[in-house]
Order: C-alpha cells, then sequence, then structure tokens
C-alpha cells in the first residue's frame, strides 16, 4: 500500500512586546529571577480585571497580514478552560469561534524538497492572540517546580492547513516563520528559547484518498531539526501500524524525546468541548476599525519578496540570496554595498553589458562576503555588525579587487585588517604595499629566482613539471602576495623554455 503523510502545524510566537499580554508586568521574564515578574492579574487572584495589551494586538494584526489572512471586524476573547500546575486561572484567556487572523496563505520556497515541489504555498487555518502559559521544570527527583514569570505573556497561535507533503517541507515553513517574526519586529522567534514552539499534526492516508484519518500531534519540539526527525519517526512508525492491519483509531499526543530520537505516547488528544470554551466576561468584544489599514501600511517588505528581489533585481545566485536575508543585518549592509560597488564599476567599465556587469558585482559581492569576510569575523570571534567595516569601505575594497589592484592573497590580508581597525582599504594597500606590482617588477623577481635555484630551473627543462609551483611560490614569497600567481606561472614556462 503507497501512503502519503499529511501534516499540518500548530506554531506558538511569543510575542517581544514590554509588558504581558492582560497586565503591565514585564515581559522580559527570562531575564528575571523566578516567581517575580508577576502580579495579581497574572497569578489569577480573585476580583482581578484583565486589559488586553495593544501592542500584542498590533503584532499579531502584522503577522495575520504578512500571512494573507483576513483580520477580523472585532476582536473577542474566550475562556479555555483545563486544569494543570502551570495555569493558575484554571483557564486561559484564548479565542475560539472569532480568531483575530483566519483563511491566509502563505508561500515559499523549498531547497532540496524530496518531492517536486520547489515553490510551495501553505493555508493558514487561523491565527489568534492568547496568554501563555507558566513554565515547569521537571527534576530528576520527580519534582515539578513552576516558574509563573512566563505566564500571562502574549502569544500569538498560528493553525496551518494540513497541506504540507514531507517533513522538510514543515522544517521549511518553520524557518520562513521565523524570518518572517523578526522582520516584522514582533519575536525574535528563537526556538531554542521557546520564544517560537511548534506542534506537530500528522497522520496517513493511501495515496488518492483525501480523507483524514485520525491524527498524531507530537509535542516538546524545540528546533527545526527535531521538527523534520519527529515527523520523520511517524511516518515510518505509522507506516508500520498500517501495513500491519491497524492505523491509528483515534487522535492521541505524543511527545518528542530528543535524546532517543523517537516520540512517546502521552495521552489521547482533547476536543474542543473538554476545553469547555465560553466568552471570557471580563473583556467584552470591542471593533478594531481602521486599525488594520494603518497596520497594513506600516509592513516592511516581507523575507520571501526581498529574496526573490535579490535574485532578480541583483543577480545574486538563489542559495546566496537566501543566506544574506537569513543573516541578521546582512541584507541592507549587501543592498548598499551592491549599490555602491555597481556605481564604481560601471563608471571603470562603460563599454561592459549592463547584465554581465550585474551578475560580476553579484558574484564578487557574494564570495567576498559570505565566505571570506563572514570566516574573517569568526575567525576573531566577532559577530557581524554594519560598522566593523563599512558598505562604503567594503565597496571601495571589492572594486579594488574587481580593478586587478589586489590580488585574492593581498586582498585576504587586507580585508583582515580592515575588520581589526576600520581603516579605509586604500590606506591599508599603501601603507602595507600589497598592490598588485608591475610587470617589469615581477620580471625582475622570476629571474632572480631563476638564478637563485638553478638545480630546480634545470630539473623542469628536464621535464619535471611539479617543480614549476615550487618556483612560482618563490616568487610569490619575494612578492609578499603581489605578484599575480597566473602571471608569474606563464612568464616562468617563457623564460624556462
Amino acid at each position: 500500500m503507497h501512503l502519503e503523510p499529511v501534516i499540518g502545524l500548530e506554531i506558538h510566537v511569543q510575542l517581544s512586546t514590554k509588558s504581558k499580554m492582560f497586565c503591565s508586568c514585564d515581559n522580559r521574564s527570562e531575564l528575571m529571577p523566578p516567581n517575580t515578574a508577576v502580579c495579581p492579574i497574572c497569578l489569577g487572584y480573585p476580583g482581578t480585571l484583565p486589559t488586553p495589551n495593544a501592542a500584542a494586538i498590533r503584532a499579531a494584526i502584522k503577522l495575520g497580514l504578512a500571512l494573507g489572512c483576513t483580520i477580523a471586524p472585532r476582536l473577542k476573547f474566550d475562556r479555555k478552560h483545563y486544569f494543570y500546575p502551570d495555569l493558575p486561572k484554571g483557564y486561559q484567556i484564548s479565542q475560539y469561534d472569532e480568531p483575530l487572523c483566519a483563511n491566509g496563505a502563505f508561500a515559499f520556497s523549498v531547497a532540496g524538497s524530496q518531492v517536486d515541489r520547489a515553490r510551495v504555498t501553505i493555508g493558514i487555518e487561523r491565527a489568534h492572540v492568547e496568554e501563555d502559559s507558566a513554565k515547569s521544570f521537571h527534576a530528576a527527583t520527580g519534582e515539578t517546580l513552576i516558574d509563573f514569570n512566563r505566564g500571562g505573556s502574549p502569544l500569538v497561535e498560528t493553525v496551518t492547513r494540513p497541506d504540507f507533503k514531507t517533513p522538510h517541507e514543515a522544517k521549511t515553513f518553520l524557518q520562513e516563520m521565523r524570518l518572517l517574526v523578526r522582520a516584522l519586529d514582533i519575536s525574535d522567534g528563537d526556538m531554542e528559547k521557546g520564544h517560537m514552539r511548534c506542534d506537530a499534526n500528522i497522520s496517513l492516508r493511501p495515496v488518492g484518498d483525501d480523507k483524514l484519518y485520525p491524527k498524531t500531534e507530537v509535542k516538546n519540539i524545540n528546533s527545526f531539526r527535531a521538527v523534520e526527525r519527529a515527523l520523520q519517526f511517524e511516518i515510518e512508525r505509522q507506516t508500520e501500524l498500517w501495513n500491519s492491519g491497524e492505523p491509528p483509531m483515534v487522535s492521541a499526543t505524543r511527545g518528542w524525546n530528543d535524546v532517543d530520537q523517537k516520540t512517546v505516547p502521552q495521552r489521547t488528544k482533547e476536543a474542543a468541548q473538554d476545553y469547555r470554551y465560553f466568552p471570557e466576561p471580563d473583556i467584552p468584544p470591542f471593533i478594531i476599525g481602521t486599525l488594520v489599514d494603518k497596520i497594513r501600511i506600516e509592513l516592511p517588505e516581507l523575507p520571501s519578496a526581498k529574496r526573490m528581489r535579490f535574485e532578480h533585481e541583483y543577480g545574486f545566485a538563489p542559495t546566496d540570496a537566501r543566506q544574506i536575508i537569513e543573516t541578521e543585518g546582512l541584507a541592507d549592509y549587501a543592498e548598499h554595498v551592491v549599490s555602491e560597488f555597481y556605481d564604481w564599476a560601471a563608471s571603470s567599465n562603460t563599454d561592459t553589458d549592463e547584465s554581465v556587469l550585474k551578475l560580476r558585482v553579484a558574484k564578487l559581492v557574494s564570495s567576498w562576503l559570505l565566505t571570506k569576510y563572514l570566516g574573517v569575523l569568526s575567525e576573531v570571534g566577532r559577530l557581524f555588525t554594519p560598522d566593523t567595516v563599512t558598505p562604503e569601505n567594503f565597496a571601495e575594497f571589492l572594486h579594488l579587487i574587481y580593478e586587478s589592484r589586489l590580488n585574492a592573497a593581498a586582498a585576504l590580508t587586507i580585508l583582515k585588517k580592515m575588520v581589526m581597525t576600520g581603516d579605509h582599504p586604500q590606506h591599508l594597500l599603501d601603507a602595507e604595499g600589497l598592490g598588485n606590482a608591475d610587470s617589469s617588477i615581477i620580471d625582475a623577481w622570476v629571474d632572480e629566482v631563476i638564478v637563485a635555484n638553478p638545480t630546480q630551473t634545470t630539473q623542469f627543462k628536464a621535464g619535471k613539471e611539479a617543480v614549476l609551483q615550487f618556483l612560482v611560490g618563490q616568487v610569490m614569497k619575494k612578492s609578499r602576495g603581489t605578484a599575480d600567481a597566473g602571471v608569474v606561472t606563464e612568464l616562468l614556462r617563457t623564460k624556462l623554455s
């Protein structure tokens, strides 16, 4: 029997507002001692009244618009009842039948997809606002400790439709979500810190069957890699059940064990009636009005659109465009560098076709920015910041390479000094004397090396080709890397012939 996976995601994004969802407590709870960012409202004391956080609602609308959702004309909250130590009120203020955002669609690219879906569109069922629960710490001795600092923090829960065909697509969507919330400046989306959490729903069905079978919800997933592995494990586990004639008959919840790399049973899946939803009596519904139109105007360029623009407008390869967009702060820097560098290159190459020049510029920027510059920063233990080497200085540095005034070895030396000193590339080139040597000087160095190494020159003339690289190295050593290795090689061949 040929089976296909049916996958949907539930994603909780913790919003980076200053205060919590329904009270004025500090929302930076993870930076504070346990149980200090609390008040009677978020601890659920009797008689307290919650007040919705306007900044959190604006952030949720931003995300909903970015996901292509329709925004509800009014905001209504509901109580979701369940009893667990991390929920002091015995209920969570959430949204049930009238989510703030609904019926969206989000398109994204999938690199290295296992199926023929390079561009995927996933339906968004809903995205609604709610408060977070407290954080539980399970000790090895069996005790459970509760930190209520996180309780009441604002969340947006996004529920996708079951449109993912592979675990890789699900992982890629989550990575896109992290880029999206960072671009919208509503969360840092860090899964390892719990700022973005994911539950994955998965079932199998025979290929060609449109029926939805009982699903398994996988919880405790705290990384992109874990999402992919947990879903792959479930595909293999459920395939065995189907092949043995015992497919899952009821919806269930399982937890991902990252140590053992497998899911483990937790409980049967609750239904909506188990939560006894009813409208939140302390927060009456209110009309959103023209707020949506104002927020729509404020939306920045979204990561997927920016990635495609970098490919089409600047000529970056898809993999390079993706890395530029995904490295925080690098996209604006790269755009500034390309603009400066292209103007210089165009002024000195007036007879070069514009499309050819664009590709040359993009290739040089990506190779030196993504590989060498980020590599130098890593080597010296520094993070990327736009002022370590200004975009203007980096563009001029690339122009020196483009005009063959610096070879690769000398350029790397100059780049390292730029990182350490922040100095201008032309100043460093003059001070270090690392500019490409002219042909007459190279010719003299080649003569000196031939005279100084009679044994090797004799061996080369006798047919020992490998000796040539030794002689080239001797010339490059004399030049301190300022000679062009290709020019040196050809000159040595000519003279020794």
